[in-house]
């Protein structure tokens, strides 16, 4: 008898490599105990704006995502937007900026900051 193949259990948001890199970086020049906060706000040209802030504040319901000096907290309710994402960073001709691959988003505008469901 075969045992059935057991899976590691999937994050509800993934960093890339580059955008662990990038935060971990950003964090070491703040105070101890900061973290980045990624949330969604209402607005933005799609609907819905994806935010960044460094923050020292967390709430006992925050989802929480630490790798590697990375440390990033969601909100429940910028979550149940954010469910699936994969955080990332590019770094190119364009910019530098944070990315966020939302495979809810049924639309986004250009630049990628904002999105609809």
């Amino acid at each position: 008898m075969s045992e059935a193949a057991v899976e590691a259990p999937v994050a509800p948001v993934e960093m890339t490599d580059s955008a662990v890199a990038r935060i971990a970086e950003i964090l070491k020049s703040e105070p101890d105990g900061s973290f980045l906060r990624v949330g969604v706000d209402g607005g933005g040209c799609s609907g819905f704006t994806y935010t960044y802030k460094i923050d020292s504040e967390k709430a006992d319901d925050d989802l929480v995502l630490d790798r590697d000096g990375a440390l990033v907290l969601i909100d429940p309710v910028s979550l149940q937007f954010l469910q699936g994402c994969r955080i990332d960073f590019i770094n190119n001709l364009m910019g530098r900026m944070f990315k966020i691959d939302n495979p809810a988003a049924t639309a986004s505008c250009g630049c990628g900051s904002s999105f609809a469901v």
